[in-house]
């Protein structure tokens, strides 16, 4: 056993299994013995909005390197960013201008707002603060850089120099179509890996330049000294013919199924998570295995792969596109532990949405469940290991959670009544700002901004005084044992649900505490229904008792008073 390995006592789940085999795999290529440093690897190329379907990738690698280094094992999570990959569209919303810089490095393209360096810079940044909220710890690696400095050198002449026997590879794997291809990542590695020399020799060439002239990788290769490297291109936008000199220039990169397995060997990677497709047959994965030996003298790392992550109602994310959930928007209305939670309790090949509309109402229910379950040690087993991880990290402790746990869901149904107002939901829950935070702004933004205005609560500004002159006798009744009946001030949310719920009982002679009759019961749901039209106008709304609180004694008076 691994050292470190979990013991048989401790509760397993996915995350256990994968550092499990990561740590075997580690020993392995190591000689038998743990390497001094053990290296989880992700990567993301920032074209566009990092979705909630990108931070599997990072998610996935972090509860990997938080588990080994649970275990008193030194470990790294490192990340690259693929902003050296080519521009390849303008997303909607943004100037078609754009589409001069198509071909680029992602770092070589301004950024539309001019508020950050370039347009990788742009979508690193709120993924970066969302890592912060949740507590993730990395090592950042710029590819641009990388490749720019001439740190890879080296692995880039040793893969042109091997060119026959990668392509030997490639063309066993190209002729088996990838399955869904058109609609996947590995798609988008077909196409940046195709011909692009003019020759057979070039075709296939694993190394793209881009143009000194113009910055893009829209070049025709030309020709190839083994002797001294260098290569010769013309570029089919703007017509100019360079020489690039492999060995002491550095203006090109690898294309990508040679790019990922150099970088497993050069960064020592032992464990590395990527989407379903790219472990399908023929794709960047399965490819790189082949490669990564005969080509680098390395090991292909131990490997998961992911499902993909929606949105309700959405399909499956692009965040080429644009207009999809980012973690920094998800993050505005779920506390961090609960959306780490959300990756953490499945395996990684499991699919999952995340729902912005009412299901976030019972997420946070099932959250505070497990968080009372999480309490009890006789208790612990693989769901509260998911909580456990979730609600703390190596770096970071102990993420936010709010002092004092009101339901979200009363939370937002004060917050909608007040039109957001976090003072008053404050006042109404009995509780300080401070100690209901993060909980109380999120729930104040969800209600606000992502609940569909039709299902919004809007109060009465006025009494309806045509309704109130045509109560019929029961009604008369059932407000005027209500209105006789209540406080001076709603201090407490259970003396009002007592009052509403007792009403109707009342009117029947029985006392709040008797057990409700089959008639009461009736009597109840039709002096609910009184209350929510001429409050809210409406059938239905949040808790009467809620609802109550959050008006407040001089306003619920006004309404329903004759």
């Amino acid at each position: 056993m691994a050292r470190g390995q979990q013991t048989q006592q401790e509760p397993a789940d996915w995350v256990t299994r994968t550092a499990d085999l990561a740590l075997r795999h580690a020993e392995q290529v190591n000689g038998g013995t743990l390497p001094d440093l053990v290296t989880c690897a992700s990567g993301i190329s920032p074209s566009g909005p990092i979705h909630l379907g990108n931070l599997r990738e990072f998610l996935t690698v972090h509860f990997v390197a938080e588990e080994i280094r649970r275990r008193g094992i030194n470990v790294r999570h490192l990340h690259s960013w693929d902003d050296y990959d080519r521009f390849r569209k303008v997303p909607a919303g943004v100037d078609t201008a754009w589409n001069e810089h198509i071909g680029r490095p992602l770092s070589a393209v301004p950024d539309p707002t001019g508020e950050f360096a370039n347009w990788g810079e742009r979508y690193k940044a709120p993924l970066r603060a969302a890592l912060v909220e949740m507590g993730c710890d990395m090592v950042e690696v710029d590819q641009t850089a990388m490749y720019r400095s001439g740190a890879y050198r080296e692995q880039i002449l040793t893969a042109i120099g091997k060119r026959g026997e990668i392509e030997t590879v490639m063309s066993r794997f190209r002729t088996k179509k990838v399955e869904g291809a058109e609609s996947t990542a590995e798609s988008t590695a077909e196409a940046d890996d195709a011909g692009h020399g003019a020759s057979e020799d070039l075709a296939r060439f694993p190394y793209k330049p881009y143009c000194r002239g113009c910055g893009r990788d829209t070049v025709t290769l030309t020709s190839y000294d083994d002797e001294t490297t260098d290569l010769a291109y013309t570029c089919d936008v703007c017509g100019d013919s360079y020489v690039t000199n492999v060995a002491t220039q550095d203006e090109g990169k690898l294309v990508w199924k040679v790019d990922w397995p150099m970088r497993w060997t050069f960064e020592g990677v032992h464990f590395e998570p990527g989407g379903v497709d790219h472990a399908s047959p023929g794709s960047s994965y399965t490819v790189g295995k082949e490669i990564v030996g005969p080509i680098f003298g390395g090991t292909a790392p131990s490997f998961v792969g992911y499902s993909f992550v929606g949105v309700a109602g959405m399909p499956k994310m692009s965040s080429s596109k644009g207009g999809v959930p980012t973690a920094a928007e998800a993050l505005r209305i779920l506390e961090a532990p609960i959306l780490r939670w959300l990756y953490a309790r499945r395996q990684p090949k499991q699919a999952f949405n995340v729902d912005f509309g009412q299901e976030v109402l019972r997420l946070y229910d099932e959250w505070d469940a497990l968080t009372k379950k999480a309490a009890v040690p006789e208790k612990r087993d693989a769901a509260v290991l998911a909580w456990e991880r979730a609600s703390a990290t190596s770096t970071a402790g102990t993420l936010p959670t709010p002092a004092v746990v009101v339901p979200f869901r009363m939370l937002s149904s004060v917050a909608d009544v007040t039109a957001g107002s976090r003072e008053i939901t404050a006042r109404t829950v009995g509780a300080s700002e401070a100690d209901l935070e993060p909980r109380l702004a999120k729930a104040a933004t969800w209600i606000t901004e992502y609940v569909d205005p039709e299902e919004r609560t809007t109060v009465r500004e006025t009494a309806d005084a045509e309704r109130l002159a045509a109560l019929d006798e029961d009604e008369a009744r059932w407000l005027e044992l209500l209105l006789d009946g209540l406080p001076a001030s709603f201090d407490s949310v259970d003396a009002l649900t007592t009052l509403i719920y007792g009403v109707p009982k009342l009117a029947r002679g029985l006392t709040v505490e008797d057990a409700p009759t089959d008639e009461v019961k009736a009597d109840q749901k039709a002096f609910f229904k009184l209350l929510y039209d001429l409050l809210v106008d409406a059938e239905r709304g949040p808790r009467l008792p809620t609802l109550f609180a959050a008006l407040g004694p001089d306003r619920v008076r006004a309404l329903l008073a004759r």
